[in-house]
């Protein structure tokens, strides 16, 4: 069996455009793309209903909201270990002065 191809949104606004702006019909677009109708009018569908920029984020791509609380957790992360180097340091430091 075949493994599955992965589009990028680039390739999807480029065939959507085919169709879209250039008049083509979707089956003669996908044949000259070499991918299914059926695939490509899903890409149309999609990219007609969305109406906030989030049409083909593909798998493991964040949404906005998505992308803050991911940088916030890091930063957390990151504050908690400078957190804990520093009472580590406290305490050499401490033992050292007596």
């Amino acid at each position: 069996m075949e493994p599955r191809k992965h589009y990028t949104k680039e390739f999807k606004l480029d065939a959507i455009s085919l169709v879209l702006d250039q008049g083509l019909t979707i089956a003669e677009a996908a044949r000259s793309l070499e991918i299914r109708a059926n695939m490509l009018g899903r890409w149309i569908r999609e990219s007609q209903a969305d109406t906030n920029g989030q049409a083909f984020r593909g798998n493991g791509k964040l949404t906005p909201e998505q992308e803050e609380i991911r940088r916030l957790k890091l930063e957390n992360k990151q504050l908690k270990l400078e957190r804990q180097i520093l009472k580590e340091a406290a305490v050499f430091f401490a033992k050292e002065t007596k």
